[in-house]
């Protein structure tokens, strides 16, 4: 479950890729976890271009890495979403919490 990190000087932006699942969701978070306290973004964005696959457990990475950039007092964009995962983050209203682009 590789991240890429790009940091430019109005957001940092992390590139996921392979499939968001079960089996992935706690390794993912983590790299999540660890890469935000290292960079401390003030605005996030998540790539989701290289998402396979996701399941409800994207929605519990998608959550924590919310509350971690609240915590900071940053804001977190979803940005291209491919279709399977979307239907996915429509279907429990995410877009309420998180911006989806």
């Amino acid at each position: 479950m590789p991240i890429t990190v790009t940091n430019r000087a109005n957001a940092t932006t992390i590139l996921l890729s392979g499939e968001i699942d079960h089996h992935g969701a706690r390794t993912m978070i983590s790299q999540l976890e660890e890469t935000i306290s290292t960079w401390l973004p003030a605005h996030l964005v998540l790539d989701l271009s290289g998402v396979t696959f996701m399941d409800s457990s994207g929605i519990a990475v998608l959550l924590r890495t919310l509350r971690q950039m609240n915590h900071l007092g940053g804001s977190l964009r979803v940005t291209s979403i491919p279709t399977q995962a979307r239907r996915v983050l429509d279907a429990a209203g995410v877009g309420r919490l998180i911006t989806l682009d």
